[in-house]
């Protein structure tokens, strides 16, 4: 049995916005979207971080003057590149970030965060809006000599992106406080001083297209996360320094450095 909730009809004789279906091939039947709480998971009950049950989605390479600090030249990918991060990644409520001894640069990558809301697979563009309702800024650490490597060898990514407590997030604002989510100033200060800055609007993919390209292959549950691609700039941290990331001039994350 599943929920397919991508599928919108509107109802001229009440106040329903949404006809949600419900069973398996042949036996599926539409339900009212208020019946889903007798038939399993309530699709539009607020979002829960809950670190054993979410998963972590990253996009790579979605700012091109990013690319070009990498590589040298302005590549812009086809599709969107995508990897993965353990739950275990996931540093949240100012804890402090350990720089792990495995690594001779961690470099520090600034994203924009949006917080999976509801149920979905396979998710058209158009209604990708609807599966997300809070966003905030991040961290995604990387072990910079590591990827090196692993990109020279055509290895992939998971041991340099996704590490303990390579994912940080600050605190989730809800998405209807900001009037587009593709025009939006970001940025990390260090030690009060700007490191890194960068607009949504630069995004070679923007959110709503990486909801539904990632819905493509993974099924998107309530509390997933997904980093939305740094912009140039990024950089080693050190040990002793404060960060603190920001949504134009409010303060959402805030942690020191080990």
């Amino acid at each position: 049995m599943f929920l397919l909730s991508d599928n919108p009809y509107l109802c001229p004789l009440c106040d329903f916005s949404e006809i949600l279906f419900y069973g398996w091939g042949r036996n599926v039947i539409p339900v009212w979207k208020e019946e889903t709480e007798r038939i399993g998971e309530t699709l539009e009950k607020p979002a829960e971080q809950n670190s054993e049950q979410m998963k972590i989605l990253a996009v790579g390479m979605n700012y091109v003057e990013h690319n070009k600090e990498l590589d040298g030249t302005l590549d812009i990918p086809r599709e969107p590149v995508i990897f993965t991060k353990a739950d275990s990644a996931l540093l949240k409520d100012g804890k402090p970030f350990f720089i792990p001894d495995f690594t001779e640069q961690c470099d520090y990558e600034t994203e924009i965060v949006v917080r999976i809301c509801r149920l979905g697979k396979n998710i058209a563009p158009r209604f990708a809006s609807r599966y997300y309702d809070a966003v905030t800024v991040g961290i995604d650490f990387t072990a910079r000599d590591l990827q090196r490597k692993l990109r020279k060898a055509g290895q992939p990514w998971e041991i340099c992106k996704g590490f303990d407590n390579s994912a940080v997030i600050g605190d989730f604002v809800p998405v209807d406080r900001f009037p587009d989510i593709q025009n939006m100033d970001f940025r990390l200060d260090i030690n009060g001083k700007t490191a890194q800055q960068g607009n949504t609007r630069d995004m070679i993919f923007p959110v709503d297209a990486l909801i539904a390209y990632v819905s493509r292959f993974f099924t998107l549950k309530i509390g997933d996360l997904i980093y939305t691609g740094t912009p140039a700039g990024v950089g080693p941290v050190h040990i002793g320094e404060h960060l603190e990331g920001y949504i134009g001039d409010c303060k959402l994350l805030e942690f020191n450095v080990r």
